[in-house]
């Protein structure tokens, strides 16, 4: 059966038909959104409650414990991991990946409805989630600040103007103004004064309370009209406040202003951002999980312009980062990598035929397959990420072999003399089914990447499927349009007794090839020796999970002692700042430090550094290891940088670029052995930056009620409670209600009487005749230590340990250092070490990868035994793989490259590529044993000699489509070269190897098989 006969007699037919092929794709190509990797986030809900003025242990005990509750019945729950400091409570829960956001979001929603009953009853607002993961860094962040304009009434602006219209932008998840400059009224309350007149902090709350009401009056309606009804009741500026009647004292009225600083300012006053050196709100915009990264922020910046008009003209509006800028030139890297493979496959095979209608024709199917792809991509739902285009990139050495196999076996009938018409109908009949073999079985070598679980699995799907589609299109391509062309294009000629340099190689090949069928032994000694160095390169060579990518950004967790200030933590973070500033490859910085959903505890900060752009800088570990050696250097600071990556499946804002955790049921037994193991790994020469994040140095000041000395003055502890909370919490204890927006009204001590334990004795609590007495006289003090921050992990208590790599150092190594020092340490079982994000995944990926690697190997040879319908021919094929993995796994032991999950996948394309050699020779010697009845050392020889060239041509198609990849410099090159590194180290030994050894082990196995038949005919004789 000719496939490709009615396509050679139709030429018409098949031109049209690559015509509305190419057409489709180019149509598609401009529906394909953009995106760094394909989306592959974990369904990511957050929900915060803030409840100023509690301790950790208050956070824990009366919000975060009630939720977790709640959510942890929750099914498809994937983890809960939860963070109590002082005065927020954070719970983030990630799903697994086939829970549907929608679905979750109701989950989540009804959990915190059934938990409303349990949580206190002052909260100042009820618990808020948002669809965004935390880990995530913003795609977008705007630095708004204003030279005449306070920071608080800047804040009001973008909250009011902005935020709101950001946050219905579609796919973004969360916009949060970072910097917490938010209005409020303010009231500092000099306690002495109010206790010479009588009254406590509790009767200015009282007051206010009762003073300030907006609530519904009704109406009138008589039999001929009807009136709306309003009232003065509600306060609602500044000097109402001031003026406000608290009490009367001696028959005359004492208002607020008397004894109390009135004043407009922030809500929470430890809240502050700098864009630079500039004080400034920061409008951080992170995605949904899921959203694409490039239209998000498109819609965002197309929004830009409506929304700052309707600022005042002092206000400034800065883009300060923007994460699309390097995933768009990463996009543009690849795809210029993309055409110069296409270009120097189609010069290889220039070079080969030196012939230029004999080149279009297979060249053409470089672009028409390409093309193709982008339809059913778009099909698909794909996007253009690096990983779809790394596979179009790779697949031009591919896509061409089908052609350049197709062109050679009709030019070698030309050269006996044949007909163009005749030579293609005849040489097409013949190579189809060699076609067909060689693409389907190298699509199977793309199955098991379909079948791969979680993250990974979802991650490469869309790699293995365009490659696969672009494989198919390019064999659609070689049965139809190139025998039809080859027909029309190629002429007629005699072979030239004249022999070139490609004729020579062959002849000398021949030459080598007749030595090794002298040394039979050898060479098969050669083909188990390649195994045998496989095993040992791939025990040798270091592991890894996911290359470390230079996106331009750089993230920074700042830690100070634990008992620091907020206005020392401002202005220790101001000179990591400055010294950030100061170096060369920096061009921006966004700073805040304080405790809100993002940053957990007073004493740590956050910093978003946004270097210039690749070609005018280091790279990002270069410039993260300058600058943590010059951050050393300040005192009473300490930074935790890592490089922002594209791929983030961590739930949480990691210190450093990897992460693990030890939980346990007992806190006490978590905090005496965390200490122990980071001080162990901190010894470890293989990692770097470990910390972890008990942060149990705090400084608490315990009050200890004299309950019988309260009691006598009637005096009781929900009393002292309410006096600590008005003087020390910022307590809001009103709302001034607006058209636009809503703003509290915090009351709080003088900050003069907030200095130390000793101010307990200037604040005062009625006693029950109505005499103030001071509190020193009620309880006394104890500072001790105390925990900052109180992490858990499904409802356990639990430490996050975070490290870096020391340069050089694989993740495997790590892991190796991590786990010998846990072993070494000997903790309780009860104590759990788990790593989670991406040493979770590459922990995972170790199980996985080599089980991917051999059922790679599995299906190929099932596929090959099918169509060859044969035990024994599939064996002889797949000899060809060991000297692929050895190039592949050597190139990265000399380049110091880990083998990684990009590694990986280029090891199984070569599987499917370098097997083709094998297919190739023995699919003809077969035919010669059959056909013609030669010889089998005879049939094997005049195969490998006849396509020596076409093996020759596809190897070197492939490699040189795979060298832009291994060179590839700029935005995302990271990833782009492993890839190509295996696949040139791969295709350089498989070539060098398979020539000699295949037809070796063609003749051992049908030796083999000759003994086997011999065998079971002796018995059928006797």
């Amino acid at each position: 059966m000719n496939i490709s006969r009615g396509f050679i007699l139709r030429p018409v037919a098949t031109a049209l038909l690559m015509v509305a092929l190419l057409l489709s794709g180019m149509i598609a190509y401009r529906l394909l959104p953009v995106a760094a990797l394909p989306q592959v986030d974990y369904p990511v809900i957050q929900v915060f409650t803030f409840y100023p003025g509690a301790s950790p242990e208050v956070a824990s005990s009366a919000v975060t414990a009630p939720l977790e509750r709640r959510f942890g019945q929750i099914p498809g729950l994937r983890q809960m991991s939860t963070s109590s400091s002082g005065g927020a409570s954070i719970v983030t829960l990630q799903f697994a990946l086939e829970v549907p956001m929608s679905i979750a979001e109701q989950e989540v929603q009804a959990a915190i409805a059934a938990s409303a009953t349990l949580l206190p009853d002052d909260l100042p607002t009820p618990p808020v989630y948002r669809k965004v993961n935390p880990a995530d860094t913003p795609i977008i962040t705007l630095a708004v600040s204003s030279a005449a304009l306070p920071l608080p009434a800047v804040y009001d602006l973008v909250d009011t103007r902005m935020a709101q219209k950001l946050s219905q932008t579609p796919g973004v998840g969360m916009v949060s103004l970072a910097g917490g400059q938010r209005p409020a009224v303010r009231l500092q309350v000099d306690p002495a004064a109010l206790a010479a007149r009588g009254l406590d902090m509790e009767d200015v709350r009282t007051a206010i309370n009762a003073a300030s009401v907006n609530q519904p009056k009704g109406s009138f309606d008589s039999p001929t009209r009807s009136i709306m009804m309003d009232a003065n009741d509600q306060l609602s500026s500044v000097e109402d406040y001031r003026g406000l009647v608290i009490a009367w004292v001696n028959d005359a009225p004492l208002t607020l202003g008397e004894v109390a600083r009135v004043e407009a300012g922030a809500e929470d006053r430890r809240l502050a951002a700098w864009s630079g050196r500039v004080p400034a709100v920061l409008v951080n915009i992170q995605r949904q999980p899921g959203a694409n990264v490039i239209e998000v922020v498109d819609r965002v910046r197309t929004l830009l312009p409506e929304l700052t008009a309707g600022m005042p003209a002092s206000v400034d509006v800065e883009i300060l980062t923007d994460r699309t800028e390097t995933i768009r030139a990463s996009v543009r890297g690849v795809q210029v990598e993309m055409v110069f493979a296409v270009a120097l496959v189609v010069l290889v095979t220039f070079l080969f035929l030196r012939n230029l209608p004999a080149t279009i024709i297979p060249g053409l199917a470089v672009p028409l397959s390409l093309v193709g792809t982008f339809g059913v991509m778009h099909l698909l739902g794909f996007s253009l990420n690096n990983l779809t285009l790394m596979a179009l990139t790779i697949a031009t050495g591919f896509v061409v072999d089908d052609a350049i196999v197709m062109l050679e076996n009709i030019a070698r009938h030309l050269e006996k003399g044949e007909k163009p018409m005749q030579a293609a109908l005849k040489g097409a009949g013949e190579i189809g089914f060699t076609l067909v073999s060689l693409t389907v079985s190298l699509i199977a070598v793309l199955i098991p990447l379909l079948f791969m679980g979680d993250v990974v699995g979802r991650l490469f799907r869309e790699f293995a499927i365009t490659l696969a589609v672009a494989i198919a299109i390019s064999l659609l391509v070689s049965l139809t349009l190139t025998p039809m062309m080859c027909a029309r294009m190629l002429k007629a000629h005699a072979v030239s007794d004249k022999k070139d340099i490609l004729d020579r190689l062959i002849d000398r090949y021949g030459v080598w090839l007749d030595w090794a069928f002298a040394r039979q032994r050898l060479m098969l000694g050669v083909t188990v020796g390649t195994l045998a160095l496989t095993a040992l390169l791939y025990l040798a060579v270091p592991k890894g999970f996911f290359p470390v990518q230079d996106a331009g950004a750089i993230q920074v967790v700042t830690q100070a002692p634990e008992d620091i200030s907020f206005a020392a933590m401002a202005q220790r973070q101001q000179r990591l700042v400055d010294l950030v500033l100061a170096d060369p490859a920096v061009d921006s910085v966004s700073s805040f430090i304080g405790v809100d959903a993002t940053n957990p505890t007073l004493n740590s900060g956050r910093m978003l550094v946004n270097l210039k752009s690749h070609g005018s800088r280091d790279g990002a570990l270069e410039v993260m290891a300058r600058l943590g050696k010059d951050a050393a250097a300040i005192p009473g600071i300490r930074a935790y940088m890592q490089a922002v990556q594209e791929l983030n499946i961590d739930d949480r804002v990691s210190r450093t670029q990897y992460r693990f955790t030890l939980s346990t049921p007992d806190a006490a037994v978590l905090a005496d052995w965390t200490p122990r193991l980071v001080e162990k790994l901190r010894e470890a020469k293989v990692l770097a930056d470990v910390s972890d994040d008990l942060q149990s140095g705090g400084l608490q000041a315990f009050v200890e009620i004299d309950r019988a000395a309260a009691s006598r003055l009637g005096i009781n502890a929900a009393d002292i409670n309410a006096a600590l909370y008005n003087a020390f919490g910022q307590r809001q204890i009103a709302t001034m209600f607006t058209q636009a927006n809503q703003y509290r009204v915090v009351i709080e001590a003088d900050p003069a009487l907030q200095q130390g334990p000793e101010d307990l004795g200037r604040i005062f609590v009625k006693a029950a005749g109505g005499t103030p007495v001071p509190l020193a006289n009620l309880a006394r003090i104890e500072v001790r230590a105390a925990p900052l921050l109180l992490n858990r992990v499904g409802q356990f208590p639990a430490a996050t340990v975070s490290f870096n790599l020391a340069p050089g150092v694989s993740l495997s190594d790590a892991v190796e250092a991590i786990d010998t020092a846990w072993a070494e340490l000997g903790a309780p079982p009860s104590v759990v070490l788990a790593y989670q994000g991406a040493a979770s995944a590459f922990e995972a990926s170790l199980d996985s990868t080599l089980l991917l690697v051999l059922a790679a190997v599995v299906v190929m040879y099932l596929v090959l035994g099918m169509l060859y319908e044969s035990t024994i021919h599939p064996i002889t094929i797949l000899s060809t793989l060991p000297s692929a993995t050895v190039g592949a796994l050597l190139a990265l032991f000399i380049a110091r490259q880990p083998l990684d999950l990009i590694a990986v996948i280029g090891i199984i394309l070569l599987i499917g590529l370098v097997k083709k050699n094998g297919i190739m020779m023995v699919d003809f010697a077969l035919e010669a044993e059959r056909r013609e009845g030669m010889a089998p050392r005879e049939a094997i020889r005049r195969a490998a000699l006849l396509r020596f060239r076409p093996i020759l041509m596809t190897t070197l198609a492939a490699l040189f489509g795979a060298l832009p990849l291994m060179f590839a410099q700029g935005a995302g090159a990271e990833l782009r070269q492993p890839l190509g590194l295996v696949m040139v180290g791969g295709l350089i030994a498989s070539q060098i190897l398979t020539l000699f050894t295949t037809p070796v082990v063609y003749l051992f196995f049908d030796r083999l098989a000759k003994r086997r038949r011999g065998a079971a005919t002796e018995p059928a004789a006797a």
